[in-house]
C-alpha cells in the first residue's frame, strides 16, 4: 500500500491576501495578544516589494576516520537579508513618518492574511538604514527600509482572535 498523499494546497497568490504590519511591541514573540497586533501599523498597501524574510541554515561537514562518506549536520540558522521597498510620497508623507534609522520593533507576516487561527512568521528587527533611490525611467519613486533580523524569529504563530 503507498503511503498516504499530501493534502492538496489550496492556492493563492500574495497580493490581495498576504499583510505586512509593524508592531513595536510583542511582550511574548510565540504568542502575540490581538491588542499588540492591533497596536501595530499596516504597512501592506504601501509595499511595492519584500525581498528576505526567511531563514535558512547552513550545513555543516561532519567528517569521521572511519569512513570516506562526509555526512553533514544542521549549522547555524542566518536570515536573510531583509527589506521592504515602498512607496514614496510626494510631500513626504510615507514610510518615513513611521519609521527611522536604529528604531526597533517586530515585523508580522501573514502569508494567508490575517484571520484568527492561520499561520503568520514574526520578525524581531532593527531598522539599519533607509535610503531614497532616484530612479530616471518611469517607475514610481521608493524608499527602502533595509531591516537587520535581530534575534530568531517565531515561525509559523497562530493569530489570536
Amino acid at each position: 500500500m503507498p503511503p498516504a498523499a499530501l493534502t492538496t494546497s489550496n492556492r493563492y497568490i500574495h497580493p490581495g491576501t498576504a499583510v505586512t504590519y509593524w508592531i513595536d511591541t510583542i511582550s511574548t514573540l510565540a504568542s502575540p495578544t490581538r491588542v499588540e497586533i492591533n497596536a501595530g501599523t499596516d504597512l501592506t498597501g504601501e509595499v511595492a516589494d519584500a525581498p528576505g524574510w526567511a531563514v535558512s541554515a547552513n550545513r555543516v561537514p561532519a567528517p569521521d576516520l572511519k569512513r570516506k562518506f562526509t555526512s553533514r549536520i544542521a549549522g547555524r540558522i542566518d536570515p536573510e537579508d531583509s527589506q521592504f521597498m515602498f512607496y514614496a510620497d510626494k510631500a513626504t508623507t510615507d514610510i518615513r513618518s513611521l519609521l527611522s534609522r536604529g528604531d526597533q520593533g517586530f515585523i508580522l507576516i501573514a502569508h494567508g492574511g490575517d484571520t484568527a487561527g492561520l499561520l503568520c512568521d514574526i520578525y524581531p528587527v532593527e531598522v539599519v538604514a533607509i535610503s531614497k533611490p532616484l530612479n530616471v525611467g518611469g517607475d514610481p519613486a521608493q524608499i527602502t527600509v533595509d531591516f537587520a533580523i535581530t534575534s530568531e524569529p517565531a515561525e509559523d504563530v497562530a493569530l489570536p482572535a
